[in-house]
């Protein structure tokens, strides 16, 4: 590749630019959520997998947790396994949770570890099964708004522990932890976990810096017909309005839960940024100005910079 001298002049203002985040970063622990849209595409991913590459370049010891949604969906119904979903949640019977093991152990992961490989970052696959990472039982049926009655969601697991040694001999070790959310509970049955929620509890587990929340849209919006009215920073009282007044729905409803969830539990900083754009992560933390969402506990712990970041 040819560099232009004005093309080499921008790329060392950027890294003098990021240079102080490189340095506040260092040896800290992010965990990054991908959703399954994602992994759609190659270009895609590796464009994910390239800005995570770069921050664990830079010493940043990364978790990487990943969905598998839409991929589960193709292949249950290639299978003839009908999805359903409540409340932005998968309802998961006894053919649906075989078809989950093998998309998210195996399809997914995989595929990431390959990615990973090409990229020259060390990584190693688990799931929530591994060493004891997650545990979890079996979710007893719910009232949901908008439905008859109590909802079963099946072979679907709420979080009751998490065991981050696993995790942590691999990050010591320079290892960068794949993550499949995939659980059991204490006799072995397996059961699913929405990756939004096992990526929250392991970062306040981990009393992680930063929750990275990759998603289709451009950040947390306020109004969900318009892709212009990203909300560049919030914090937990903003985000209970935005529900409130139904601008918070479907998929997004799991994703607050766990915004509050990582945030109660010790993260700092919860980031959502979009998965599209080549640039969402690294934009995202090593810029004032951000390109998705900053989440914290209350926006006066903020730097005057930060408030000012349109």
């Amino acid at each position: 590749m040819i560099m232009h001298r004005s093309e080499q002049t921008l790329a060392i203002r950027a890294l003098r630019s990021a240079a102080p985040y490189i340095r506040m970063y260092k040896g800290k622990t992010f965990v990054v959520k991908a959703g399954g849209g994602v992994f759609a595409d190659t270009h895609t991913t590796r464009a994910l997998i390239e800005q995570i590459a770069i921050l664990h370049y830079f010493g940043v010891r990364v978790v990487l947790v990943h969905g598998g949604g839409p991929q589960l969906t193709e292949v249950s119904a290639a299978l003839g396994v009908p999805t359903r979903m409540v409340a932005g949640r998968r309802i998961t019977d006894e053919r649906a949770i075989d078809v989950t093991a093998m998309v998210l152990n195996g399809l997914i992961n995989t595929r990431v570890l390959g990615m990973c490989r090409d990229l020259n970052i060390d990584a190693v696959g688990i799931s929530g099964v591994d060493a004891g990472l997650i545990r979890a039982r079996r979710r007893p049926p719910l009232e949901v708004a908008g439905e008859p009655g109590p909802v079963d969601f099946g072979l679907v697991g709420d979080i009751e522990a998490v065991d981050t040694t696993v995790l942590r001999k691999l990050l010591d070790n320079g290892l960068m932890p794949v993550v499949s959310p995939l659980s059991a509970d204490a006799a072995g049955t397996l059961l699913n976990i929405n990756a939004d929620t096992v990526a929250a509890a392991l970062g306040a587990a981990l009393a992680a810096e930063k929750l990275i929340l990759c998603t289709a849209a451009a950040g947390v919006l306020g109004d969900l017909r318009d892709p212009g009215s990203l909300i560049s920073y919030t914090d937990l009282r903003g985000l209970a309005r935005l529900r409130e007044q139904g601008k918070i729905a479907d998929g997004m409803l799991p994703k607050a839960r766990a915004i509050e969830d990582a945030i109660h539990g010790g993260v700092r900083r919860v980031h959502v940024v979009s998965y599209h754009s080549p640039e969402g992560i690294l934009g995202e933390v090593f810029t004032n100005e951000g390109t998705g969402t900053l989440i914290v506990a209350d926006i006066e712990a903020l730097s005057p910079a930060e408030q000012s970041a349109p």
